[in-house]
């Protein structure tokens, strides 16, 4: 609780007022001398004052629909009167003695009908009535009460808002699960066949049979590697759609050579690229220095964005990925498609956890691995943002901090 009272604030007081105030110097002047004049008319007159500093409750202020500060509201009797601006004195001055015989023609009123009032419940009947007001016969109703109030229901709205919130998230899980759940089937049965054709293969020359080729068996052990790194990457993802996107991304920065990272990551995307006729074009320069990064979680990063890019540029388009350093803090490196490009107005929230594009809501995904690579990023304190490429498509751009000695 907030408000704040200024004596006296007995039951005997005919008048409630609320005086709002801020913290601003421009108006701290002010607002001593609206409170002195108030301790003179209090010392001739009692009546119930209280403060609120707008600044530590905002929502009161929105309840009484005020526009500027300070301000004195008469709150009992009613009507309800608003008094603010700069001649805040001069109107309080103008209306204290109407206000003063208000009170008192309130005050005589109530003590007439509890003299003339033969049953407990006629008070409250007549209250009811709008005869004489809305506030009770026996008592002002405290501030403080008003205040509790509005304060309860604003928290009451930030626990739906929270509740609402949390349900959402839960059955965004229950659908991400259900969905790797699906698309794990195929890296797994591409693992399993590779497997039982090399037992079959080792069975079958255990017993003098016919041996399989050192290509085929490279091109076993290959399939194998891929589709469990595939796997991988779908239980990583998954993970970090459980901790939620609240959750601390820890990353172990080592001396990362981009160059050498590339192509290790390029040998998982060959196969995909050769399948839909696109071709990959580089721009690593020789002389990139060394960055100080996660090799694991960039790599990540890399793989998703190829991986969007493969999936968005039509079959014989072309992808191409550079590495340019940028200033000696900082080396930039670009993942450009010829798709269908992304519309200007969507390059930040596609960034966004769970956005995704309606032309997209078809295609195989989660909505989450863009919003991971940003965590990654942010994790180095990097960058990452998208713009148009020069012939179509998009471009998808990070930074990495260089590592120095």
């Amino acid at each position: 609780m907030q408000v704040s009272s200024e004596q006296p604030t007995s039951t005997e007081a005919r008048l409630q007022l609320l005086l709002f105030v801020d913290e601003r110097p421009s108006s701290r002047q002010q607002i001593q001398q609206i409170r002195r004049y108030l301790k003179q008319l209090q010392a001739e007159y009692p009546f119930e004052l209280q403060i609120v500093n707008v600044g530590e409750q905002p929502y009161l202020a929105e309840h009484f629909k005020l526009v500027a500060t300070p301000a004195l509201i008469k709150i009992y009797p009613e009507p309800r009167q608003i008094l603010a601006g700069s001649n805040l004195i001069e109107q309080l001055s103008n209306w204290w003695l109407r206000w003063q015989q208000s009170a008192e023609a309130q005050a005589n009123l109530v003590a007439e009908l509890a003299e003339t009032s033969t049953k407990p419940k006629d008070l409250e009947n007549l209250n009811n009535s709008g005869n004489y007001g809305t506030s009770n016969v026996t008592a002002i109703r405290s501030v403080a009460d008003s205040v509790e109030v509005i304060r309860l229901s604003d928290e009451v709205f930030r626990l739906k808002r929270e509740q609402e919130r949390l349900l959402e998230q839960l059955q965004f899980k229950d659908r991400i699960i259900a969905m790797v759940a699906h698309d794990l089937r195929n890296p797994l049965t591409a693992v399993s066949i590779a497997v039982e054709t090399l037992e079959a293969q080792f069975l079958s020359t255990k017993k003098g049979g016919f041996s399989a080729s050192p290509a085929l068996l490279t091109q076993l052990f290959k399939q194998a590697r891929s589709q469990a790194k595939i796997i991988d990457r779908m239980i990583a993802s998954l993970l970090q759609v459980t901790r939620g996107s609240s959750a601390e991304l820890q990353i172990q920065p080592h001396k990362l050579d981009l160059i050498e990272l590339y192509q290790d990551v390029e040998a998982h995307i060959q196969d995909r690229a050769f399948t839909k006729s696109q071709s990959i074009q580089t721009d690593l320069p020789n002389d990139l220095p060394a960055v100080y990064a996660d090799r694991e979680r960039v790599r990540q990063v890399l793989i998703n964005l190829l991986d969007n890019a493969m999936k968005y540029t039509p079959e014989g388009g072309t992808i191409r990925i550079s590495c340019l350093h940028r200033t000696t803090q900082k080396v930039q490196v670009s993942v450009c498609d010829t798709g269908p490009g992304i519309p200007e107005e969507n390059y930040d929230r596609i960034f966004e956890e769970r956005f995704r594009l309606k032309r997209d809501e078809a295609k195989d995904g989660y909505g989450i691995g863009l919003a991971l690579c940003q965590r990654i990023i942010r994790a180095h304190y990097g960058q990452i943002w998208v713009d148009s490429a020069p012939n179509g498509g998009s471009c998808f751009h990070f930074t990495l901090p260089v590592y120095s000695l």
